[in-house]
């Protein structure tokens, strides 16, 4: 029998989103049982408790149900603010915020190419995961053949993403080069600012473990050609860790720049252009639902164009990095800056939003305008 006390998270393991709760709810220690988001939990509990067919959705004791892995962080964080995912240094705050956005938008390429464009690796795998959400009760090779019907949704985000024969090879590249970096920067530090886990340590997590740790193709790459990626995922599993401290000084190590380096280079023109496409749809459609996709456009991964969706959610998480930065005090500021300058982004980060948009009742609706 679970405790009073006990969370319950609705989720499955092959899901990017509820590897990081998952992650999140086993390194604070809070009390939680999981249950398969089957077909029949979807109906009957997931659908009618949220309004929406997004996973994972948390449970809370007094039965309220959060949908959202970052509204889940940020519930639970109100709850148990000992052991802190977000870092009190304004270097550390702002970077934690960049890479959860870049861990949960933009690495998110990385690990829908993996998973669908590499079938002769992947699909006995994948299609036995889905086929226990799909038919839990069946026989195996019912599942599967159930799955395949279901699995084709996920597949068909591919070119949503911009993922196509033109952009492949370059992401493949780019998964290299992230390994490379991270292996590097693991190798000398636990979690991304030293021995806790931050919320960037959570965002990161989300592609880098359901995708690309467990799926074979990705999985077999890490497991060759970054040793330390690999024993940081399986440490971001661990149920209470050991808490050590930040890094002293605010430091944020040099390991990290590369990846921001990427992240303003890449995906902040999308933002930028997301950003763009927001207002110009809100101030088109006074007092309608946001859509979750605004047409395509263009975009680059290292030295290959590609085409894909403008997608109003990234916006939002966006907009949680800009606050923290730009609601900094000018001094506090000045020392993010220099940061920002050595990695690109100083600019960016000066982005104004000129049509908020908000989470109401787990969708996107537009928010205040800016002046």
């Amino acid at each position: 029998m679970a405790r009073a006390d006990t969370f319950t998270l609705y989720g499955t393991e092959f899901s990017l989103y509820t590897g990081k709760a998952r992650a999140y709810l086993r390194y604070k220690g809070i009390p939680y049982r999981e249950v398969l988001s089957t077909v029949g939990v979807y109906r009957k509990i997931i659908v009618p408790r949220t309004g929406v067919r997004f996973i994972p959705v948390l449970a809370t004791p007094e039965g309220e149900f959060v949908q959202d892995t970052t509204e889940i962080i940020d519930v639970l964080e109100a709850r148990f603010p000992e052991r802190t995912v977000f870092p009190p240094g304004p270097r550390q705050a702002v970077v934690a915020k960049l890479l959860e956005l870049y861990g949960d938008e933009w690495l998110l390429i990385q690990a829908m190419h993996y998973r669908w464009s590499f079938p002769e690796q992947n699909e006995d795998f994948i299609m036995a995961e889905f086929g226990r959400v799909v038919l839990p009760w069946a026989p195996a090779f019912l599942r599967r053949k159930v799955a395949r019907s279901k699995a084709s949704l996920f597949a068909g985000m591919l070119p949503i993403l911009g993922i196509d024969d033109t952009t492949a090879p370059a992401i493949e590249d780019w998964y290299l080069e992230t390994l490379d970096h991270l292996d590097a920067h693991f190798a000398r530090h636990r979690y991304v600012f030293g021995d806790r886990a931050s919320i960037a340590d959570f965002g990161l997590i989300a592609p880098l473990y359901a995708h690309l740790y467990r799926d074979p193709a990705p999985g077999a790459i890490m497991r060759q050609r970054a040793p330390h990626v690999v024993a940081w995922v399986e440490r971001m599993f661990q149920n209470r860790p050991e808490v050590g401290d930040w890094l002293p000084e605010d430091e944020v190590p040099e390991t990290l720049l590369p990846l921001l380096q990427r992240q303003f280079s890449e995906q902040f023109p999308v933002l930028r252009e997301t950003v763009a496409a927001v207002a110009r749809w809100v101030d088109e459609h006074p007092g309608e639902r946001l859509p979750r996709r605004l047409g395509r456009h263009s975009f680059r991964i290292g030295s290959v164009q590609g085409s894909r969706e403008l997608m109003p959610y990234p916006q939002w998480m966006l907009q949680r990095a800009l606050d923290v930065y730009q609601g900094l005090p000018d001094d506090q500021r000045a020392a993010v800056d220099q940061l920002l300058s050595r990695c690109g982004g100083q600019d960016a980060m000066q982005m104004r939003i000129p049509r908020r948009v908000e989470r109401v009742a787990n969708r996107l609706v537009p928010g205040a305008a800016n002046p």
